[in-house]
């Protein structure tokens, strides 16, 4: 996701408390480009559903957008992954190209606060 603002040079911010809260205040200083997008899916599945039982999904969902996207070079990097699968005529290399996507993603779950 192609959302960041920051310059391709600059210091990557730290992941903030695991908290809706907290999260939604880094990505609005962040990468606000993802916060209409936050706020929408926030409304949507918690608020209006006053259902409290999706936050743990909502939150490692949005914790990985915001991981990628607070990094320009790793969000770059995703998005061409994603173009790339896109365009491809070759499943195999398409389905490979969705796979390394898919483990970048993973692996943005395992990030602490901090980090």
């Amino acid at each position: 996701m192609a959302a960041h603002a920051a310059e391709p040079d600059a210091v990557v911010p730290p992941m903030p408390e695991r908290t809706p809260k907290a999260l939604r205040q880094a990505i609005a200083e962040h990468v606000p480009l993802l916060l209409p997008d936050f706020d929408a899916h926030w409304k949507w599945a918690i608020a209006d559903a006053y259902d409290l039982g999706p936050v743990p999904a909502f939150m490692a969902r949005w914790w990985c957008e915001y991981a990628i996207a607070r990094d320009p070079k790793l969000d770059a990097h995703v998005t061409e992954l994603q173009h790339r699968a896109a365009e491809a005529t070759d499943i195999a290399e398409a389905k490979a190209l969705i796979d390394e996507v898919a483990k970048i993603r993973y692996g943005m779950r395992k990030l602490e606060p901090g980090e």
